[in-house]
């Protein structure tokens, strides 16, 4: 399970630095062999391969009507590997479909990985905290 916010840097070549406290599961479950695609909040999910062969499949079976989403997200998947210093590319059309520039974050999400450029992500979470809870935590207790 990966959890946690780690605020990153990409480099020139827009190679992110996987932080350490993942390296090491990445390369236990996956070899270092990660997938990354859009999501539909303007961010990129960045997944180890296991776990995207499971969302590929489920994504691969829905019906014709979501045709659309499944061009989004299958379409535009590209299978990377971290290299040796833990580093994975992130292509120049991943990076400009959601605005991704320099200073990142990198929020574990379980089973994957959200990569987010760092002021879109500063934004929407400011507006998230300023609406109303979903009604789904209704009866949740913190």
């Amino acid at each position: 399970m990966f959890q946690g916010a780690s605020s990153l840097s990409l480099d020139a070549k827009g190679r992110l630095s996987v932080p350490t406290r993942h390296r090491d599961a990445l390369n236990e479950m996956a070899a270092g062999q990660v997938t990354l695609t859009k999501h539909p909040h303007g961010c990129l999910m960045l997944f180890p391969r296991p776990e995207w062969l499971l969302f590929r499949d489920r994504i691969a079976q829905l019906p014709m009507s979501a045709q659309w989403w499944k061009r989004i997200f299958l379409g535009n998947a590209m299978d990377v590997e971290m290299d040796g210093t833990g580093r994975v590319l992130v292509s120049p059309e991943l990076r400009q479909a959601v605005g991704l520039s320099r200073d990142a974050v990198l929020l574990g999400m379980g089973n994957h990985f959200e990569l987010w450029d760092k002021a879109t992500y500063d934004a929407q979470e400011a507006q998230a905290m300023q609406a109303q809870m979903p009604d789904v935590f209704q009866d949740f207790a913190f």
